[in-house]
């Protein structure tokens, strides 16, 4: 069957009457098409003993037919019925090896035909490396050998991935923790059988509120269908291909085994379920399973999570986050509010961490008391854990070091705003223990520690290497980004040698990954790709710094089409943003990126339309600013107005922003952003907003960054949803969305409604439908009739605004 696209545009007739279209998949302008279907850059890994690199080549863009195949959509996740896998899936389709730092490359030989292929793994002693393979119907186990390059299929083993991550390796390297799908389960439940009745939702007066999800249980069907796909038996699983089963099948979200590989951390969700959430609120059994599948202690019996308010801070009351120890054998650790999971009590104490180490039958141990909410915690050693807690309101967030040794109380680290980028003192690097788990990469005395940081700066970003005694808190600077590249840090290889591996790029120069020595200046390449975009020649990339009205510094990357020169004078523009909320105006007005990496064009930039003639304002800033007690969103339009404005006028004032011939553009919270430019102000010509929300009401229980609900903000909320202002928006708008959109609050009917209560007072509006798809856009179909889509709209309304007022018309040439 032809899958066609659905479109819904005003006709031109006398009456302004509305009509549906049905229009076979359009191809956008060739210079568009080419850069679209360049090849990806391959995915790159490396062994933690730095011996090996491991790239994998990226799947193209998959056909709409592959997009459309059968999709239960069930408890907040997508389940493809005929693999019992997820149903979105971005595959590798080849592996290629190569000895570090100057080894030959070997192709991975023995791989399936038109191989699928994700969950990719390193054994903890690099010797091997497991990957699944999605078959039409199936989800298999392979085995890679790395001394030999050669992969094999580990057989009779059908994989259960509808939570992810469906195995594990144990400590040993010859062993895998999976999750099988249940042999013998018969047919999948029938969908097509009369109700027994009603369904049925009823609260017994407690506050439940929740937010806005999507794809949840709706009927009893949809119960047994979840039961079904969801059913998953543990399996241990030897390379010789021998398997037993551990425990009780059930609905098995995790099973991991400890870090020595004799016990098995197993998560269960149970009934009763719920039709207002998803997945991750259902009930859950907690319990240690050994290798021989029996249950050695049920750590928690964890109810439905339905009365967690709807804050942002707030979590279930009970045990939670249940995880292993990583730097010892058998402990499970775990954290319980002490504030009732509510950040609006008042409570010295926020949350608790507690330990158990096997044979799991004491007293839990305390191990620290947080006065924010836990976040993470990396564990090193004995006598060093780095914690880290965080508290919403006010966008704090602090890093302590913990002594388990001698259980010593939490020692601050780093106390800042999370929003200060430039006081981010980096992320604490991990690396893989003989057990093959991610411990804190230190010396022998647990002072020392490296921290990988983004390096925000008024320059821009400038990634660092740093080494950090946690006892005197001094700090040397290994290595820091220089102009005119952007390098990023990605693994250190031998930190007593500060040996490391950084991902470089530039302007012109593609990503590529070198083994750096940072005692000295040696640079030694690992890959040579080269820019998938040749066809569009030497992007002009430029970073602007500017000012809004209030103060409030902006910067936006303004990108040229190649041979743009002054003498051409202004050019028709096409702007795009993402609102961000903030605190406080010094954090409001940091740089953001840098102006050397190279411009990665994904489905969703706007920078394609440098091939038209069009200058691009990409990434512009639009910080939504509440500082002290007021919140940000309580001059959300204001300030958007303010945003925009100045960023046409700093484009003007260069003289390459035709400021009569603007275009704005935004996907989800840039779509709203979008509409609501539009509903308020005159500075564009045209609108592009993509799978939006366009009326609050319809997220009662907070959106974005907003956790005041729609009844104790009602103002807030009403002024921020242009589907209010459906009379005043008069400027030409084009609405996109997935039919299939997965996103939290989003729902196509947002789209739905927005288009009709725009028809209903005459405005020029556009709808595209695309079938499929959901809240990012994946089919090669799709995606070019959506740039297709979008060129004719600016094309029409933009560069050409004194063009008769049309429907635009297809050119007829289908996607191939």
């Amino acid at each position: 069957m032809k899958i066609l696209l659905l479109t819904v545009a005003l006709s031109g007739t006398l009456f302004g009457l509305a009509q549906a279209q049905e229009l076979p998949y359009q191809m956008p302008p060739r210079a568009i098409a080419n850069l679209v279907d360049a090849a990806p850059i391959p995915r790159v890994s490396f062994a933690s003993n730095g011996q090996w690199m491991l790239l994998q080549d990226v799947q193209a863009m998959p056909a709409i037919a592959d997009v459309s195949q059968p999709e239960l959509r069930l408890a907040g996740l997508r389940i493809n019925p005929r693999t019992n896998g997820s149903s979105r899936v971005s595959y590798s389709t080849n592996l290629r090896l190569r000895k570090l730092p100057e080894g030959k490359e070997l192709l991975v030989q023995g791989l399936p035909a038109k191989a699928r292929i994700s969950e990719v793994q390193w054994s903890p002693d690099n010797t091997k490396i497991a990957f699944t393979h999605t078959t039409e119907n199936h989800i298999e186990l392979w085995l890679v050998d790395v001394a030999t390059a050669s992969a094999r299929l580990v057989p009779n083993l059908f994989l259960n991935g509808i939570f992810g991550s469906s195995y594990e390796w144990t400590s040993d390297s010859k062993t895998i923790i999976a999750r099988a799908v249940v042999g013998g389960r018969g047919d999948a439940p029938s969908t097509t059988v009369a109700p027994a009745g009603p369904v049925i939702q009823e609260n017994a007066g407690k506050a439940a509120g929740a937010r806005t999800y999507q794809d949840l249980l709706h009927t009893p069907v949809d119960e047994r269908l979840f039961d079904y796909y969801g059913l998953a038996q543990v399996v241990k699983v030897g390379l010789d291909g021998r398997m037993a089963p551990l425990g009780q099948p059930g609905i098995v979200q995790q099973a991991s085994p400890s870090p020595n590989g004799r016990f098995i951390l197993v998560k269960k969700r149970h009934r009763p379920y719920s039709y207002t959430l998803p997945v991750s609120s259902f009930p859950m059994r907690v319990e240690i399973i050994n290798l021989e599948g029996l249950v050695v202690k049920e750590l928690a019996e964890l109810p439905l999570a339905d009365n967690v308010p709807t804050s942002f801070d707030a979590v279930p009351t009970g045990q939670r986050r249940h995880g292993w120890r990583e730097d010892a054998p058998n402990t499970v650790f775990w954290v319980e509010a002490q504030d009732g999971g509510d950040p609006k009590a008042a409570a010295p104490i926020r949350d608790r961490i507690y330990a158990l180490p096997a044979p799991f039958d004491g007293q839990p141990q305390e191990l620290a008391a947080l006065p924010l909410r836990f976040q993470d915690i990396h564990w090193g050693t004995d006598k060093l854990a780095i914690v880290e807690g965080s508290r919403w309101s006010d966008r704090h967030e602090t890093m302590w070091t913990l002594d388990l040794a001698t259980k010593t109380s939490l020692t601050p680290l780093f106390d800042r705003s999370t929003q200060d980028t430039y006081a981010d003192p980096g992320t604490p690097y991990v690396q893989r223990n003989a057990l093959g788990r991610y411990v804190l990469a230190t010396d022998g005395n647990s002072e020392t520690v490296y921290l990988l940081g983004n390096g925000a700066s008024a320059e821009g970003d400038r990634p660092f290497v740093d080494e950090l005694n946690v006892r005197t808190k001094k700090s040397q600077r290994w290595w820091r980004s220089e102009a005119p590249y952007y390098e990023v840090p990605v693994a250190l290889l031998d930190v007593s040698k500060r040996q490391f591996v950084t991902r470089r790029e530039s302007v012109q120069e593609a990503p590529n990954y070198v083994l750096r020595d940072a005692r000295s200046t040696k640079v030694t390449p690992l890959t040579k790709f080269t820019s998938p975009y040749a066809s569009v020649g030497n992007l002009q990339k430029q970073v602007l710094k500017y000012k809004r009205a209030d103060g409030v510094e902006l910067t936006a990357n303004l990108y040229l089409p190649p041979n743009y020169k002054k003498e051409d004078g202004p050019l028709p523009t096409l702007m795009e943003a993402y609102p961000v909320e903030f605190k406080n105006k010094k954090d409001a007005g940091q740089v953001k990126g840098s102006p050397y990496t190279f411009t990665r064009l994904n489905w969703g930039s706007p920078v394609f339309w440098v091939t038209q003639g069009y200058a691009v304002l990409q990434g512009t800033s639009i910080p939504i600013v509440g500082e002290g007690t007021k919140e940000p969103n309580d001059t959300y339009v204001e300030q958007l107005k303010a945003s925009a404005k100045a960023a046409i006028d700093e484009g003007a004032r260069l003289g390459v922003v035709d400021t009569k011939r603007v275009a704005v553009m935004g996907h989800s919270y840039g779509a709203f952003m979008t509409a609501n430019l539009l509903a308020h102000t005159d500075l564009f010509k045209a609108g592009i907003a993509r799978s939006g929300a366009y009326n609050r009401t319809l997220t009662p229980f907070g959106f974005q960054g907003e956790e005041r609900t729609y009844w104790e903000a009602p103002e807030v909320y009403n002024q921020m949803s242009p589907f209010n202002y459906a009379d005043k928006i008069k400027t030409p708008i084009l609405l996109i969305h997935g039919e299939a959109d997965n996103n939290s609050g989003t729902f196509p009917i947002q789209s739905e409604r927005f288009y009709n209560a725009l028809k209903g007072h005459g405005a020029t509006v556009r709808y595209v439908v695309l079938p499929a798809e959901s809240h990012s856009y994946a089919a090669r179909e799709s995606i070019m009739h959506m740039l297709w889509e979008m060129n004719s709209w600016l094309d029409k309304y933009v560069k050409n605004p004194a063009a008769p007022a049309a429907t635009p018309e297809a050119n007829n040439t289908p996607v191939k």
